[in-house]
């Protein structure tokens, strides 16, 4: 019975080989990982479909936060790159820091955007002065410096340095910033929900600054009144999105129309003042823009130049607005 089987199985690659061999290179070309992934102009996402505020969504019209669109590096993609306008191909290596893994990067970027959504929040609330509550600060470790001399660990939430309680990173260097080099620091995290002790050695950087070679990142427990509910999928990540996050929640929590049946685009980081930041891949993202038919495109004015550089290249019809905070974003509208 086996040698029957051999003697098929062997009959069928006889005479079906170039077939096979072709099937076997398919496979290399998509499947075959390339340490690239390509840029390309992205979309859109609607946020009147993933944010509530109240019981209700009250915005007449359409604010979207623009993204790039991503495409793994494989051998027929990194191709299409050298014949496709604006598909620009960039080394895994240099989308994140060289003492992260992929997973771990990620993982940041996800960090980054629960940070964005409640600084939209706050930012948002403080402009339309509604009423909200941090009830508990998370403080996570996202990236040590090769000069660190410390135990801690990416992702460990720090509660204190030298038994001095800490909320954000301004606090930690002010503790940090009153010690000398080589003096030992200890710090109290939790890790996997277990309070530990753990320290760090300071040391002076070029600056003659002291620091114990951490950057860290801010999450909240936050309560509001009225209630908000934010949406958000497993493969969104990013802090790009904070402005737009922002200013639709705003537009919703206040009695007047801001948005007027328009379609309002944009991108930028935010913090809890409602400051407007600088983002990567404004070029991608103007040009997704432009393909959703957007009235608006909001920018941080550090984007500006290259945002209106794009569009003029391009021959967009689109009225690009740089903003430096969520207030200029909204007077904006108003006018």
């Amino acid at each position: 019975m086996f040698n029957k089987i051999y003697d098929y199985i062997k009959k069928f690659i006889k005479e079906n080989y170039k077939f096979i061999l072709v099937i076997i290179l398919i496979f290399a070309l998509f499947f075959i990982k390339l340490p690239y992934v390509i840029n390309s102009p992205g979309g859109a996402l609607d946020l009147n479909d993933r944010i509530l505020v109240g019981d209700k969504n009250k915005t007449n019209g359409h604010i979207s936060l623009s993204y790039v669109r991503q495409i793994k590096g494989n051998i027929p993609f990194v191709l299409l790159s050298f014949i496709i306008p604006n598909w620009d191909i960039v080394k895994v290596e240099d989308i994140k820091l060289d003492n992260q893994t992929l997973k771990e990067s990620s993982k940041i970027d996800k960090l980054y955007l629960e940070e964005a959504i409640d600084n939209a929040i706050i930012s948002a609330y403080t402009l339309a002065d509604k009423s909200f509550k941090i009830k508990e600060y998370n403080l996570n470790v996202i990236y040590i410096s090769d000069e660190a001399q410390t135990n801690l660990e990416l992702f460990d939430e720090i509660k204190s340095i030298n038994d001095v309680d800490v909320n954000n990173l301004t606090q930690i260097k002010n503790v940090v910033s009153n010690l000398k080099a080589n003096e030992k620091v200890k710090i109290t995290v939790e890790q996997d929900g277990k309070t530990k002790q753990k320290y760090a050695t300071t040391y002076k950087d070029e600056n003659d600054e002291i620091k114990i070679g951490i950057a860290t990142i801010n999450d909240y427990d936050l309560t509001t009144e009225p209630k908000i509910v934010m949406k958000t999928k497993n493969n969104e990540s990013g802090p790009s999105g904070g402005l737009m996050m922002a200013l639709s929640i705003y537009s919703n929590l206040i009695n007047e129309d801001i948005i007027k049946n328009r379609d309002i685009i944009g991108t930028g980081t935010i913090d809890e003042a409602g400051n407007v930041g600088e983002i990567g891949g404004i070029k991608y993202k103007i040009l997704g823009a432009a393909k959703k038919g957007a009235d608006i495109f909001f920018c941080p004015q550090e984007n500006y130049k290259e945002a209106k550089k794009t569009a003029t290249d391009n021959k967009l019809d689109l009225k690009i607005v740089a903003v430096s905070n969520l207030k200029e974003a909204v007077d904006y509208l108003k006018k």
